[in-house]
């Protein structure tokens, strides 16, 4: 059974308070379903300029708390919340309050954590990737957990709750829905397991941004990366909803010209360029006809755009929300 389409946006970098509020306002007003943003820390320097990342000028957590209180309808999120950067147990804290204050409009995000220069420029130790995904596993465990009712007995590897009831329970029951973000096979495999949203990602396993992550998300790569969430899914495969970013987006009449422009920048030709999931460019119907036909290829029902294009996509929006 097909999923029906919903549409977010991903705020990054508010110059004011005002603005901010304004974006989710706006989001919420034109129809999309869900208000995100990134988890990244550090600010200019050369440590972030290693990376190829933008700056992320607001933290996560409170902005998350500021969009919710703008805002009535819209869900609120992160894409994605790095465990790594939080004591898990304050963690799980923080996101039940969310969906408490917010009245049961949270999407939990999480990661296992990839961009190493932010990690070293902050102290915290940088673990091999399954160090990391073990870890994100153990955090997983423990939302849920905090999620139900009764004492907490976890005494893992990564994670200590011990001795206590978490409070306060989220509203929605039995607990908000969790992405799981990432684009590569075990981080893939652990969120068909445990996701009710996977969000299709680059491989960053590089540690940074550039051409060859973009090259790790090709059509025929992501048809690698459906299997991968379809071999941890199991028979829950059709009960979990496929997001993407659409990162590379613009509405134009134009839209072989703007590709054959845009495909050298990431060392890609125009015509692989023009099948890449994250890539929509094109007039209004030509992304319509896009995303239908690769929510018939991938399953890909939930499509996220940046803030910056949320106004040029509103039309989109309004075409295919809900159906």
């Amino acid at each position: 059974m097909k999923k029906p389409f919903r549409f977010g946006v991903q705020g990054y970098a508010p110059a004011s308070a005002g603005e901010w509020r304004a974006l989710a306002r706006k989001a919420e007003s034109l129809g999309f379903s869900s208000f995100h943003l990134a988890d990244h820390v550090i600010g200019p320097g050369p440590a972030l300029a290693a990376t190829g990342h933008p700056v992320q000028t607001v933290a996560a957590i409170p902005a998350m708390a500021v969009a919710a209180e703008a805002t009535t309808t819209i869900k609120i999120g992160c894409r994605v919340l790095c465990v790594d950067y939080r004591n898990p147990v304050m963690l799980a804290k923080e996101l039940a309050t969310l969906d408490f204050f917010s009245e049961g409009r949270l999407e939990i995000g999480l990661g296992a954590g990839w961009l190493q220069n932010e990690y070293d420029a902050m102290g915290i130790t940088f673990d091999r990737a399954g160090v990391r995904l073990d870890r994100l596993e153990e955090v997983i465990a423990l939302i849920r957990a905090s999620s139900a009712d009764g004492e907490l007995n976890m005494a893992g590897k990564h994670v200590h709750a011990v001795g206590f009831e978490a409070v306060p329970k989220p509203i929605q029951r039995p607990m908000p829905p969790i992405m799981i973000g990432g684009g590569a096979q075990r981080i893939l495999g652990i969120a068909g397991r445990e996701a009710d949203i996977v969000s299709l990602n680059f491989n960053n396993s590089s540690g940074k941004l550039g051409p060859e992550g973009i090259g790790s998300a090709t059509a025929e790569l992501t048809d690698q990366k459906i299997q991968w969430i379809k071999d941890g899914a199991g028979s829950r495969f059709d009960d979990i909803e496929i997001e993407i970013a659409a990162y590379f987006t613009v509405v134009t009449p134009d839209g072989e010209g703007t590709r054959a422009k845009m495909a050298p920048m990431f060392g890609l030709t125009p015509e692989v360029f023009a099948e890449h999931p994250n890539a929509l460019i094109g007039s209004v119907d030509e992304i319509c006809d896009r995303i239908v036909e690769r929510r018939e290829r991938y399953g890909i029902s939930y499509v996220t755009f940046g803030s910056s294009v949320m106004e040029a996509a509103a039309p989109i929006v309004e075409k295919l929300s809900g159906k």
